[in-house]
């Protein structure tokens, strides 16, 4: 009877001390955040307050009359795993109207077309690129926005692309939306502001 019950106590003692194992590993796992609650790389930004083209100028006005000097825009780049994020806030624009605006491959110039084309994750052979295959929102980093009554406007795009390859040196903001249609895929009109950005 008493080597029943000695066993029946060491059983229990065995029972506590895996018990009181588990309860710590559970604390131990709880207090560590999973992989994915780990913060990415810092977003990249980019502000500049625009003007008539100087060098140095990181923000560029070519049109006053549409991008008025002393409005600003800031641009962000955030990458996450395989996404990459692109917000865009502007303030000071002409109100209640539509604006294209997309990522391009070079940096403000003393013109608009110094920016060259649009950035592309898989470049279109022919030049210019109005294809709807190469020159889509998947492809391109487009973002079009519409300003409030007092001319700030929003956008934001995500995607897949590599910016951070070496050609995406500029948001340039264009005077229309931007068209879908083959022929004229991925344009919008002239070219009215540029900010040299980092991505």
């Amino acid at each position: 009877m008493l080597h029943q019950r000695t066993r029946a106590l060491g059983s229990l003692v065995g029972l506590c001390t895996v018990g009181a194992l588990l309860a710590a590993c559970g604390e131990q796992q709880a207090q560590t955040p999973p992989a994915e609650q780990q913060p990415g790389p810092a977003p990249i930004e980019t502000t500049g307050t625009y003007e008539p083209y100087r060098e140095g100028a990181t923000a560029v006005t070519y049109k006053p009359d549409q991008v008025p000097p002393g409005s600003t825009a800031k641009l962000g780049v955030k990458t996450g795993g395989a996404r990459t994020e692109v917000t865009v806030a502007l303030t000071g624009l002409q109100p209640n109207r539509v604006y294209g605006a997309h990522v391009h491959t070079k940096p403000c110039g003393p013109t608009g077309d110094d920016a060259g084309p649009h950035f592309q994750q898989i470049p279109d052979p022919a030049k210019p690129s109005v294809d709807p295959k190469f020159a889509n929102p998947e492809n391109e980093v487009w973002l079009d926005f519409h300003t409030d009554a007092q001319g700030n406007g929003t956008a934001t795009a995500t995607g897949t692309w590599q910016l951070d390859r070496g050609d995406a040196q500029s948001f340039v903001v264009h005077e229309t939306h931007t068209h879908t249609e083959p022929g004229k895929a991925g344009t919008a009109g002239g070219r009215l502001a540029c900010l040299t950005a980092k991505f």
